[in-house]
């Protein structure tokens, strides 16, 4: 985001979102009542079997849609993969997964770009569209609204496990941490919209408090965050004790840890799971008091998992572990 701010880019008053607060898309009005929503994302293989990985790949990029509140209605493939070396059929059951996943969203594939590249590399371009009147950031959180996290944290950690082989894709740990990865955030996207709630951030690379930064600064205010209450894999907490940490994470911990005030009872094992590097990770909410009911209701008919872990307090920007 530095680099992006040092050049000299057009502006116009159509660009309702781009890079300036964190957020992973761009917003531009066509008219009052349509506004294009556009995203890019793709990263190296989580998973070892082909089809998962498209699928988690794709169900992380339309998150970056969901979140906005818009309907993702259009996608482009992005591949990178080598031409000689590896069977094409792991490109193919990569492109399956990826497809997998856009036929249940209802998006269209318009086709994609491929590079050789030894290292293989996936995900989607994609553009969905909303009602200008009714985005979602994660500038607009306000005195007293209450935080709620949609998927459990840990999977970055579990993800590091994985690949050290300390379980394999017969392990029950393989599996939920898969149900978490491929799930579309899509249910709680309409909850949103039919709730008008205006305020929402998705869980990636940055972790949960990473991003719950990005939402205090940008809305100016203090996000509460009860460790006790965040939802975690267990799994991710047992691999944690025996020192699997990602990388991410301690680039994440040293980064929270400048504008993070942590309780004493706050141990250092439940503050790494907050800032572990999540991919496709759930929501964080920033709900009005006086829609907890109504949400907590649309959520439960959809069956959406919506812990409630903490609230939105004035003050400086800057986020607050409480145990």
């Amino acid at each position: 985001m530095e680099i992006l701010q040092e050049l000299k880019l057009p502006s116009s008053p159509r660009l309702l979102q781009s890079f300036e607060n964190g957020a992973d898309s761009a917003v531009y009005q066509l008219d009052s009542k349509t506004a294009l929503v556009f995203s890019v994302d793709f990263f190296t293989p989580v998973v070892n079997d082909p089809y998962t990985f498209g699928q988690i790949a794709v169900a992380n990029a339309l998150s970056d849609i969901y979140v906005t509140g818009a309907k993702p209605i259009l996608a482009l493939n992005l591949i990178a993969f080598p031409k000689k070396g590896v069977s094409k059929e792991i490109l193919k059951e990569i492109l399956k997964g990826g497809a997998s996943k856009l036929n249940e969203a209802g998006v269209l594939l318009g086709g994609g770009h491929s590079i050789d590249d030894p290292e293989p590399k996936y995900g989607i371009a994609v553009v969905g569209i909303a009602d200008p009147e009714k985005l979602i950031s994660n500038r607009s959180a306000s005195k007293g609204d209450l935080l709620y996290l949609t998927k459990p944290l840990g999977t970055g950690i579990l993800i590091t496990a994985y690949k050290g082989k300390l379980f394999d894709e017969e392990s029950p740990v393989y599996f939920k941490m898969v149900k978490v990865m491929t799930e579309l955030n899509d249910k709680i996207a309409d909850v949103l919209i039919e709730c008008e709630i205006k305020t929402a951030t998705d869980i990636t690379g940055f972790g949960l408090v990473g991003h719950a930064l990005e939402m205090a600064f940008a809305s100016k205010k203090t996000l509460i965050i009860h460790a006790g209450r965040v939802p975690f894999l267990e799994e991710a907490r047992e691999f944690l004790s025996m020192g699997i940490i990602p990388e991410g994470d301690y680039e994440n911990l040293n980064f929270c840890k400048k504008f993070t005030e942590v309780h004493p009872d706050v141990s250092e094992d439940d503050f790494i799971l907050l800032v572990d590097a999540q991919t496709s990770g759930g929501f964080l909410i920033a709900v009005p008091e006086e829609k907890k009911e109504l949400f907590e209701k649309k959520g439960s008919e959809r069956g959406i998992f919506a812990k409630l872990i903490g609230k939105v307090e004035e003050g400086c920007p800057q986020v607050k572990i409480l145990p």
